[in-house]
């Protein structure tokens, strides 16, 4: 039987060209000679008879052949990764690795401050952390990308396996740049609701990849900008590209400052009387992982945020 020509190495390598986009960028990520790795790619499309990288500027693009290879790849990397894991996992207890996701309207300065409290106590755990919008934390947890979600939004998908703790409400605030035009009638709501129609939505993606994606807030405009992140959001409303939620607890400094106006609109209800409230897009939050998950770093984080944000 012929051994496989494919190997971890050759993933890893084929892995780090195409995501950095040269062999000379990718040789600095995994510290070895440009030559070295282009011996492993050489040998690997010589063994299996395919062209793997074709020059495109400066650039070495994948072909057909090495998209799919590396596609595949990455599911055994990916797969691999997890072995190791769970192998420390079980001689210790305590996972070596932790991959959250941070909802991204939650209050970034609060969670790495309960993070780094934790890291002292436990410096050699690994952290990875991504934001994730709307569905996306849901999803991530689902297909196994992350062990934790930080802020994931109500309401709990049900059937999934799912643990969670509530930590609140998220506070969505209506704003529009102080210089916008529309910030003259922020205070008006019966004026808002008649020019509001006009005036471009900033909406920042869903991130699930493979759940049906979700909107939320101000969406029903004819005219829509699309961003990846919330620090995206904030500096396109801010510089009067449109409207749009915010985070009240990211955007207070920017309130206090006269950068960002707060648009006084109505909830939409029966009730059209002097008592109507004005529209928040605000959601219970919650801290998620999935039951079966056992490790004690997760159980430990777990428990010191839940402590922590739930009183805030």
């Amino acid at each position: 039987m012929h051994r496989n020509p494919i190997t971890l190495e050759a993933l890893e390598v084929i892995d780090a060209i195409d995501r950095r986009g040269s062999f000379a960028k990718a040789a600095e990520e995994l510290n070895k000679a440009t030559s070295a790795l282009s011996y492993t790619v050489q040998k690997l499309e010589e063994q299996l008879d395919v062209t793997l990288f074709q020059r495109q500027g400066r650039r070495s693009v994948l072909t057909q052949a090495g998209t799919l290879l590396l596609d595949e790849g990455r599911e055994i990397l990916h797969a691999t990764a997890l072995l190791a894991d769970k192998t420390r996992e079980i001689a210790t207890g305590w996972e070596p690795r932790l991959r959250i996701a941070i909802e991204s309207i939650m209050d970034y300065p609060a969670f790495f401050e309960q993070l780094n409290l934790f890291l002292q106590q436990h410096p050699s755990i690994e952290i990875d952390i991504v934001e994730s919008v709307l569905e996306g934390g849901w999803d991530a947890l689902e297909h196994g990308r992350v062990d934790l979600v930080v802020g994931a939004p109500g309401p709990v998908p049900q059937q999934k396996g799912f643990r969670t703790l509530p930590i609140g409400i998220g506070d969505m605030t209506p704003v529009i740049a102080s210089s916008h035009p529309l910030a003259a009638i922020a205070k008006d709501p019966d004026a808002l609701q008649q020019a509001i129609v006009d005036v471009r939505r900033i909406i920042t993606h869903d991130t699930t990849s493979t759940n049906v994606a979700r909107t939320s807030g101000l969406v029903d405009g004819r005219e829509r900008l699309y961003v990846q992140t919330m620090d995206q959001k904030i500096a396109a409303i801010s510089s009067g590209l449109g409207v749009g939620h915010l985070p009240r607890k990211r955007i207070q400094p920017l309130l206090d400052n006269g950068t960002l106006t707060e648009l006084h609109l109505y909830v939409a209800s029966a009730d059209e009387g002097p008592n109507r409230k004005f529209a928040g897009n605000n959601s219970e939050l919650y801290l998620a992982w999935n039951l079966s998950h056992k490790g004690r770093a997760l159980k430990t984080l777990t428990q010191q945020l839940h402590k922590v944000m739930q009183s805030q």
